[in-house]
């Protein structure tokens, strides 16, 4: 199975990391609230798009790869971005 770590830019323009086997899907639970699956910080920040992805063979490298980007101070974060394509 396959897990990603992702980044959204939100309205405020801060950014949000978190894991989803289905990125897309995860998007479309933020965007509903906290009450559809969505993250408490993205209830208040609404998600505006997705800037990064990237693929892991186990949740618990994808745990690893989180909690390293979740230390990143923002410049390193967005520097992260800039090659992304969706």
């Amino acid at each position: 199975m396959t897990y990603y770590v992702y980044l959204l830019q939100t309205e405020n323009n801060t950014l949000y990391c978190g894991i989803a086997k289905d990125v897309e899907k995860r998007f479309e639970q933020h965007l509903k609230g906290s009450k559809y699956g969505g993250a408490k910080y993205t209830s208040a920040n609404k998600p505006i798009k997705i800037v990064y992805k990237k693929a892991f063979e186990t949740m618990s490298e994808a745990m690893k790869e989180e909690k390293r980007i979740k230390k990143l101070p923002r410049a390193k974060k967005i520097e992260l971005t800039k090659n992304f394509v969706i």
